[in-house]
């Protein structure tokens, strides 16, 4: 008999994972095998373990996803596989007008083909977006709040703190398929694979999600002052700020390079790396086998 396998992540949702995982057994018949993702040390032994029509259903949030796909990436399972929203973001259930609670989705199409980054000499792939920047800044103290309080955090708190002094801007170099421009005074410079990150913002209004075998976008918001750049911020959450074109800039390419000229935070999908002074994205490399880099016009 056939197995339907939700695996949780027990510290999702503020850590109410478990909780929010178990009211899936609402929309099935049959009982579910309940498995804390936490628990679970190789992936590849526990591939061994399915059979051919057993399912499996990922609950959690983007940082969990983003840590399944990679895990599972290379073991080539052919279960389906479907996702389950029990996280606090949840950017990449949005990308398909999808909301928590909605019926587990099939993903196994839309978790291939996903682009990689390079930071500090590891590579990952990634479901929804690189932040790097006041974005990563806010992922930083984030982390540091829930390390001392149970209080939920809120990140545009962090985010207005930071625009109004807590963070500083950095310079940038980005490069898009060999072609290098240089931003001053860089408050954010994202690279996404979806529309949206941190909670529902649109840093790159132009990306579609079904184009990531042929090309990611990088997004930079620059030069403004605090209180410019504050105004200017909300505007993010429809991709508005794309149309102020002497404080932001959109490029489309299959290798991006982001350098900054000091180490602040990053963010993949939610999780924080500190210390980061550059990061390089690919379009997933089977993709660029035999194909020369062409960047791709941005519309006006």
């Amino acid at each position: 008999m056939s197995k339907i396998y939700a695996l949780y992540n027990p510290h999702a949702g503020h850590n109410t994972g478990k909780e929010r995982a178990e009211k899936l057994q609402e929309l099935y018949d049959s009982p579910l095998t309940y498995v804390d993702m936490t628990t679970i040390s190789d992936y590849n032994e526990f591939k061994k373990g399915l059979n051919a029509g057993d399912k499996l259903i990922v609950c959690g949030g983007d940082g969990t996803l983003n840590r399944f796909v990679n895990e599972i990436h290379d073991l080539g399972i052919e279960n389906d596989i479907l996702y389950y929203a029990a996280g606090s973001g949840n950017d990449f259930l949005r990308d398909f007008g999808k909301a928590a609670g909605s019926a587990p989705m099939r993903i196994n199409d839309e978790i291939k083909n996903l682009p990689v980054v390079t930071v500090n000499g590891k590579s990952y792939r990634f479901i929804n977006g690189i932040g790097y920047g006041l974005d990563g800044y806010c992922c930083e103290i984030g982390d540091e709040m829930r390390r001392t309080s149970t209080k939920p955090v809120s990140y545009s708190a962090i985010a207005i703190k930071g625009l109004l002094g807590k963070y500083q801007p950095t310079n940038a170099k980005v490069t898009v398929d060999g072609k290098s421009f240089e931003y001053k005074k860089v408050w954010i410079a994202p690279t996404m694979v979806g529309r949206y990150y941190g909670g529902g913002l649109m840093p790159t209004p132009h990306q579609k999600r079904e184009d990531r075998a042929d090309h990611v976008s990088v997004g930079v918001m620059y030069h403004a002052g605090r209180i410019h750049t504050l105004l200017v911020f909300p505007s993010v959450s429809k991709g508005g700020h794309i149309k102020h074109k002497s404080l932001a800039a959109e490029h489309q390419g299959r290798r991006i390079t982001v350098e900054f000229d000091r180490p602040v935070a990053l963010q993949i999908d939610g999780e924080t790396i500190l210390n980061v002074t550059r990061y390089d994205v690919t379009i997933d490399p089977a993709c660029l086998k035999n194909e020369a880099p062409v960047a791709v016009a941005v519309p006006n």
